[in-house]
């Protein structure tokens, strides 16, 4: 067997067990969040569906569930978009180029991407939401002719706070897709959109029927766009979003991640918005 299928099987047989890889870039993007473009052993490919995550270890320290940003299209490498929020990620944000990390999965649900074929697809982002969101985004930009209209809709609390600014730009310039941008503060430098991202969402024209939205941010902000898009009539099995909790195994076995009887890092983290109205507990009120 080849180096590169034994490495592979032993990916699917011993999910317990971290894969070493090696950071081939290293950048600060914002005062909050480095970039990190990460190689697997034999530079193997992960392959993730848009919207899973992997369990990133520091050897001897500790690990923790991060969202995958880069498109399963990108060979070779996959792409990580980290915010420093603690001790772990504190620790994450000093490694560089040429550092080892480990890493377990991909884990979870992703967005349902068969299903989304020949719809269009209206993409609401709010903050770091835009980080699994790129996975998707790039993925529909490198099949393109699978997809219907595509529309973005990001929103960030500050100019300062705006990630993935040049891709941005790029998305903006192309004649087939919608994009806009808000934050909810805006400063000196900024000439765009100034409110939160609920005011974009009944300027949208869709055809809701042939339409899937998919939403990603935190958590409050799903109760009010949610609204906003079943007042354009969307079905509630065409809307997608993604839970933030914190997962530690990837393998349904702490529960740590379990609500109501649903283990999120293997049912989730994508859900319909169906989905969730069968949740009666926290999900279910934040969401509704």
């Amino acid at each position: 067997m080849l180096d590169r299928e034994i490495l592979l099987e032993k990916m699917r047989t011993t999910p317990y067990l971290p894969m070493k890889a090696k950071i081939i870039e290293a950048q600060m993007v914002t005062s909050k969040e480095k970039f990190f473009r990460i190689q697997l052993e034999n530079k193997i490919n992960l392959g993730h569906t848009p919207g899973q995550f992997v369990m990133v270890s520091i050897f001897g320290f500790e690990e923790a569930p991060i969202s995958v940003c880069s498109s399963p299209s990108d060979k070779g490498y996959f792409e990580l978009t980290v915010r420093s929020v603690g001790v772990f990620t504190d620790r994450l944000h000093k490694l560089e180029k040429g550092d080892l990390v480990g890493i377990r999965g991909p884990f979870g649900r992703g967005f349902p991407i068969d299903n989304m074929f020949g719809y269009d697809v209206m993409i609401v982002a709010g903050g770091l939401g835009i980080v699994p969101l790129r996975s998707l985004i790039r993925y529909i930009m490198s099949n393109r002719n699978d997809f219907g209209n595509v529309q973005i809709l990001l929103g960030f609390k500050s100019s300062k706070e705006l990630l993935f600014e040049e891709e941005n730009k790029e998305w903006m310039k192309r004649a087939e897709i919608k994009f806009n941008c808000t934050i909810d503060r805006a400063d000196s430098e900024w000439k765009g959109n100034v409110g939160l991202i609920t005011t974009l969402i009944p300027g949208v024209d869709i055809n809701p029927a042939r339409t899937y939205a998919v939403v990603v941010g935190p958590p409050i902000m799903y109760k009010f766009v949610i609204r906003e898009l079943l007042k354009k009539n969307i079905p509630d099995h065409q809307i997608i979003v993604s839970l933030e909790r914190r997962m530690r195994c990837g393998l349904g076995k702490c529960g740590h991640c379990q609500v109501e009887g649903v283990y999120v890092c293997q049912s989730g983290p994508v859900f319909t918005f169906n989905d969730l109205r069968k949740f009666k507990g926290e999900c279910h009120e934040k969401a509704v």
